[in-house]
C-alpha cells in the first residue's frame, strides 16, 4: 500500500497506464504547465508533448479530435478543466462518440476517457460548481464513473482508460486533497460493481463522489443512536451495481438516495424508482435544491447536503 492523495492517485493511473499501453494518451488545455489542478504534472517532461497535449482553447476542438483519434485506433483521455466547460463539446461526446459503435454495428469503438472535474468547490459559483452526472447516465453508449476515495480513482481510471466505450470520468474537485491507501500494482477496479463502505440491516444508504464521506458521517452518527446503517458507494453511475443496491434494500426495507446533484431529475430518483419497482419498499431522495450554485460561502453552504440532513432523513424513515 502506498499513501497518496485523490489527485496524485489519478496521475499515477494515468502514467502507469501510458507506460503499459503506448495507444494511451491525453490532451487538453495547459497540460504542459500541469493542468488546472496539477493533475498532469510532469507527464509532459516524461512522455514528451506529442502524448501530453497542449490544444487551443476549444472544447469542441478537443473533443472532435479525440473522438476521431480514438475511432482510428488510439485511447486518448480527454481534459475537460471543468465539468461545466464540456458542455461546450457535448455534441461531440453525445451525438459522435457514444452513437458510433451502435451506428456502425460494432465495427468502430470510441474508447475514450473524458474528465471532468466536477461538484461544489470554494465558492467556484454557477458556471464552476455543477454536478451533472445525471445528464450523461441518461445518454446511451455512454459509462459514467464518479470515484469518491485515492484508492477508486487509481483504479477507476485505469479501467476507464482500458474500456472500450466511451467513459465519462467525474472527480469531485473537493477530493483533490483527500488521501488514502492505494494498493501497489493492483488490477484495475470493475466498472458497475459498488463498494460497501458499511455494513448494517436498519436503513440502505447509496450515494457516490464527495457524498461517500458525508454519508459516512451520517452513519456514524445514526450509529451511536443504535441505528445501523448499509451504506453503499456506487462508484459508476452508469452501469449501477442493481444486485448489491436490491439486495441491501432488501433486506433493510428501505433506501436513502444521497447526492450533492440538483435532486429534481437527479439520478437518485433512477435508483429510488427501480428499488420501488423491483421490491416495493420505503424510499427517499436527498439532493441539492434546483438553483444556480451561490458564490457566497453561506449560501453555498446552504445548497450542500450535511451529516446532520442525512441523520434526519434516515429518522424519517425510520
Amino acid at each position: 500500500m502506498a499513501v497518496m492523495t485523490y489527485l496524485e492517485a489519478g496521475r499515477r493511473a494515468l502514467e502507469e497506464e501510458m507506460r503499459r499501453d503506448p495507444r494511451v494518451w491525453a490532451l487538453g488545455e495547459d497540460l504542459g504547465r500541469g493542468g488546472v489542478f496539477g493533475q498532469y504534472k510532469g507527464l509532459q517532461e516524461t512522455f514528451g508533448p506529442a502524448r501530453i497535449v497542449d490544444t487551443p482553447i476549444s472544447e469542441a476542438a478537443i473533443m472532435g479530435a479525440a473522438v476521431g483519434a480514438a475511432m482510428v485506433g488510439t485511447r486518448p483521455v480527454v481534459e475537460m478543466r471543468f465539468a461545466d466547460f464540456a458542455l461546450c463539446a457535448v455534441d461531440e461526446l453525445v451525438n459522435q462518440a457514444a452513437k458510433a459503435r451502435y451506428m456502425f454495428g460494432g465495427q468502430g469503438r470510441v474508447p475514450l476517457v473524458v474528465r471532468q472535474p466536477s461538484g461544489m468547490w470554494r465558492s467556484s459559483a454557477a458556471q464552476h460548481s455543477q454536478s451533472l452526472e445525471a445528464w450523461y447516465a441518461h445518454i446511451p453508449g455512454l459509462v459514467v464513473v464518479c470515484p469518491a476515495t485515492p484508492a477508486d480513482n487509481h483504479g477507476l481510471l485505469a479501467a476507464a482508460i482500458r474500456c472500450d466505450d466511451p467513459v465519462v470520468y467525474m472527480e469531485h474537485k473537493d477530493l483533490w486533497g483527500l488521501e488514502g491507501e492505494v494498493p501497489e500494482g493492483a488490477e484495475p477496479t470493475a466498472l458497475g460493481k459498488a463498494r460497501r463502505v458499511r455494513a448494517g440491516g436498519d436503513i440502505t444508504i447509496v450515494t457516490w463522489s464527495k457524498m461517500v464521506h458525508v454519508a459516512a458521517e451520517a452513519a456514524a452518527m445514526l450509529e451511536r443512536d443504535g441505528i445501523a446503517a448499509d451504506l453503499i458507494d456506487l462508484r459508476t453511475i452508469w452501469p449501477w451495481d442493481r444486485e448489491m443496491v436490491l439486495g441491501s434494500a432488501g433486506t433493510t426495507r428501505r433506501c436513502l438516495v444521497v447526492h450533492e446533484a440538483v435532486q429534481a431529475g437527479g439520478f437518485g430518483a433512477e435508483i429510488a424508482a427501480t428499488v420501488a419497482e423491483e421490491l416495493g419498499v420505503k424510499v427517499k431522495r436527498l439532493g441539492a435544491p434546483r438553483l444556480p450554485v451561490p458564490y457566497a460561502p453561506p449560501l453555498e453552504e446552504a445548497c450542500k447536503i450535511a451529516p446532520e440532513r442525512i441523520v434526519a432523513a434516515a429518522r424519517e424513515m425510520l
